[in-house]
C-alpha cells in the first residue's frame, strides 16, 4: 500500500511518500522543440519536467520558466483547480513513486476553501492516469497512476500531523496532541490560521488570509517597475530576494532594506490577523509557524506574536511540514503499520499508547477512555472518505 502526500500550492507543488520528496514551482508552460540539450547544469528529476497528460504536452516548474514561450502562473483558487491542479498533483504522484498498483493520497485544501472545493477535488484526480515523462536524452517513460482513494483535509492541520506522528503513522507526542494549537501556516498567496483542541478542528478561530508572501513580491516588483520599467513576473523573484540583489539590463538593484520594509509590514498585518480572529482564544497552548513563507518571515514575527511559540527548525525545508504531515495521517487512517506487519516486518508494530496485542481501529471504539482525547479528535477525520 503506497500513500502519498501532496501539495499542490500557488507557489510550489510537493509530495512525499515516507522514501521520496518532490517539489517543484506551480508553472505550466507549452512544450517546445529544444534544438540542443547541455550536458551541464542541474540533472534533478525535476529539472527538465516535461510531460504528457491526456494527449496534451507540458513543461513544467523551473523548465517551463526557462523554456516555454508561453508560461502560465496563478494566484487564483478557481483557476488553480480547474486548469493546475490535475496536471501538477499526477506529475507529482508519477515523480515520487513507481508503484502501479492503487495508491490512497492524502492532500490539503485552504481551510476557506475546504467545503467548497473538496469534493470537485476528488473527482477530478480519482482514477487512472497514463503520464508520460520526457527526458533530455529522448527516453520516454510512461507510468500508470493509479489513485484509489484520496482525503482531503485543512491545509495547516498537516503541520501538526508532522510533529505527532511518526514515519509508520503512530502518534509519539501525545503531549502536544492532547493540547489546544494554534497554526499560523504562511503560504506563497494565503495565510491559514487554524486552531486544533485535541486535534479536532475548531471552526470558529480558522480562517483563510490573503496576506501570503506574494503580496510582498508583489510591492517589490512594483518598486522595481517604477525604476527600471521592468515588469519582473512574481515566480522569478524567489532568488532576488534570497540574494538581495537583482541584475536588470546589467544594472543591479539592491533590494535588501526594501525587503526588510516589507516583510515588516506584512508580519504586522498576520499578527494583526492573528490577535482579531483569536481575541478570545487565550488558553491557546502552543502556536506553530508553517509554511514556506514561515520562513521568511520568522524574525519578524517572534516578536510580534504572543504565546508559546514552537520554533522552526533550521535544518528542514518548511515548505514540506504539510505534505509530510499528509502522508503520516494517511499512514494512521489507512493502517499502514497494521499492514506492514501483515506483509511479515520482522518485528511487530504495536499502535501507540495501546495493549500488547491490539490493533489500529478504523474509528474510535467505545471503550477508548479519556487518556485517548487525541484518537478521540482524529475521529473527525477518520470517518471521512
Amino acid at each position: 500500500m503506497e500513500i502519498v502526500g501532496i501539495d499542490v500550492g500557488f507557489g510550489f507543488t510537493k509530495a512525499y511518500n515516507g522514501k521520496n520528496s518532490v517539489i517543484f514551482k506551480s508553472i505550466i508552460g507549452d512544450a517546445t522543440d529544444i534544438q540542443f540539450h547541455s550536458v551541464l547544469g542541474d540533472d534533478s528529476s525535476t529539472s527538465n519536467l516535461h510531460i504528457t497528460l491526456d494527449d496534451k504536452s507540458y513543461f513544467l516548474g523551473s523548465y517551463a520558466e526557462l523554456q516555454s514561450n508561453i508560461r502560465e502562473f496563478t494566484l487564483d483558487q478557481e483557476k488553480l483547480l480547474e486548469n493546475f491542479f490535475k496536471i501538477l498533483a499526477v506529475t507529482a504522484a508519477g515523480l515520487c513513486t513507481d508503484t502501479p498498483a492503487p495508491i490512497h493520497i492524502v492532500t490539503g485544501l485552504p481551510v476557506g476553501y475546504l467545503k467548497r472545493d473538496s469534493k470537485r477535488l476528488k473527482e477530478m484526480i480519482t482514477g487512472v492516469h497514463l503520464i508520460t515523462f520526457h527526458h533530455p536524452d529522448g527516453k520516454d517513460v510512461i507510468k500508470k497512476i493509479h489513485i484509489d482513494k484520496i482525503h482531503v483535509i485543512p491545509q495547516p492541520i498537516g503541520s501538526i500531523f508532522n510533529l505527532i506522528f511518526d514515519e509508520q503513522g503512530r502518534i509519539i507526542d501525545k503531549i502536544l496532541a492532547g493540547q489546544k494549537l494554534g497554526v499560523v501556516d504562511i503560504g506563497f498567496k494565503t495565510t491559514d490560521f487554524s486552531i486544533f483542541d485535541h486535534l479536532q478542528y475548531i471552526e470558529r478561530g480558522s480562517s483563510t488570509m490573503d496576506t501570503g508572501i506574494s503580496k510582498c513580491f508583489s510591492v517589490i516588483a512594483g518598486k522595481l517597475r517604477q525604476e527600471s520599467n521592468i515588469n519582473v513576473e512574481l515566480f522569478r523573484m524567489f532568488k532576488f530576494i534570497e540574494s538581495g540583489m537583482i541584475k536588470i539590463k546589467g544594472k543591479e538593484y539592491n533590494i535588501s532594506n526594501l525587503k526588510k520594509r516589507v516583510y515588516t509590514h506584512a508580519a504586522a498585518a498576520i499578527v494583526s490577523d492573528l490577535n482579531r480572529l483569536w481575541e478570545n482564544d487565550w488558553d491557546i497552548d502552543s502556536i506553530i509557524l508553517s509554511g514556506g513563507g514561515s520562513v521568511e518571515l520568522a524574525e519578524y514575527l517572534m516578536s510580534g506574536i504572543e504565546g508559546n511559540i514552537i520554533p522552526i527548525p533550521k535544518n528542514i525545508d518548511a515548505r514540506f511540514n504539510n505534505v509530510q504531515g499528509y502522508c503520516k495521517f494517511g499512514r494512521y487512517k489507512w493502517g499502514y503499520s497494521k499492514f506492514l506487519s501483515e506483509q511479515g516486518a520482522e518485528e511487530k508494530i504495536k499502535p501507540a499508547g495501546r495493549g500488547e496485542n491490539s490493533e489500529t481501529p478504523r474509528d474510535p471504539q467505545p471503550e477508548e477512555t479519556e487518556t485517548d482525547k487525541p484518537s478521540k479528535g482524529l475521529s473527525w477525520l477518520r470517518r471521512q472518505n
